[in-house]
């Protein structure tokens, strides 16, 4: 009991030292990092007694900001590998400026359509897309193409997927969008309204597993020969020298911080390397916070307090 209470003092008094320097956490364009921003802002501020912002970004304008370590934005709060492995491959193993949380949590990513839709017409797998016929039944805008969503602009997902539905064949027959993920989720309610047929990309953990009766189509089982993927920040001609024909390896999922925090706030450090997520959980979350409206941090706040040996167990208590 007594190292408990010192470890907790050391930290309380570490962070009071630094109380002016605030810890700045992304908050990513998409629902699960939005979630677990909202859960390490509330840790930070209400556990730690420390001080933290959100601020927005991309993930190559977060993990810049996190290796240059002056406090630009200090943490990620959902970084998918392998998709993010072009980042994390300089920043954390190369410059080894950036930490991983040690423990991870699971995610899948594929397409999707409802599955009443699927089902009436036969549509089960990603290559069941790349025929005229299938073009004319997603054709939603009248331009003899299909629609099928790829994914939100910045996302590295997005650039994998504009590949893959080339190299399934898709895109001989269907339009790959770019949107942000509320107006694609606004395009899938609305296809299902009307009875319409729409392909997207779709992911766990994920609110639309909650208000959408979806599957995911079936790809080739992941095989790493036939992933060959190059990031434009690797190469300018990424698209012409990548090619996927194969779906994805399950993603594990990190927090990624600074390792500039080590120095000016080690107990915050500790706790982000500590920290222990699962899908179910935040799944949960993604709900909460975006079909039921609710604020992020309140949701965590409702979470802490429920779990509250979980949290002291990524605080060292």
């Amino acid at each position: 009991m007594l190292m408990t209470i010192s470890a907790a003092f050391l930290g309380a008094s570490t962070l009071s030292a630094y109380a002016q320097d605030a810890v700045k956490i992304a908050e990513p364009n998409w629902a699960s990092g939005r979630a677990i921003a909202g859960l390490i802002k509330v840790i930070i501020d209400d556990r730690l007694g420390g001080s933290s912002e959100l601020v927005p970004g991309t993930n190559a304008v977060i993990f810049k900001a996190m290796d240059r370590g002056k406090g630009e934005i200090d943490v990620h709060p959902d970084v998918w590998l392998p998709n993010q492995a072009n980042f994390t491959s300089e920043y954390v193993d190369a410059k080894d400026s950036v930490a991983l949380s040690k423990n991870s949590y699971a995610g899948r990513a594929g397409f999707c359509m409802s599955k009443d839709f699927s089902e009436k017409h036969n549509i089960k797998s990603i290559f069941d897309l790349a025929t005229p016929e299938a073009a004319a039944l997603t054709d939603r805008d009248g331009d003899g193409s299909g629609d099928i969503w790829v994914g939100a602009p910045g996302w590295a997902s997005t650039k994998a997927n504009l590949v893959k539905v080339r190299d399934y064949g898709v895109t001989n027959f269907f339009n790959p969008i770019q949107a942000e993920e509320e107006i694609a989720t606004a395009s899938i309610r609305d296809s299902i309204n009307k009875g319409e047929g729409y392909a997207f990309y779709c992911y766990a953990p994920h609110y639309n597993w909650f208000i959408f009766d979806m599957v995911m189509l079936e790809e080739p089982a992941f095989e790493e020969d036939k992933y060959k993927m190059v990031q434009p920040a690797e190469d300018p001609n990424w698209f012409d020298n990548s090619k996927i024909t194969t779906g994805d390896k399950e993603k594990s999922i990190h927090v990624a911080y600074s390792k500039s925090l080590e120095g000016r706030v080690p107990a915050i450090a500790e706790f982000l390397s500590n920290i222990a997520l699962d899908t179910e959980t935040v799944n949960g979350w993604t709900h909460e916070i975006v079909v039921k409206k609710r604020d992020s941090q309140d949701v965590a706040r409702e979470w802490i307090a429920a779990n509250s040996d979980r949290v002291d167990s990524w605080l060292g208590l």
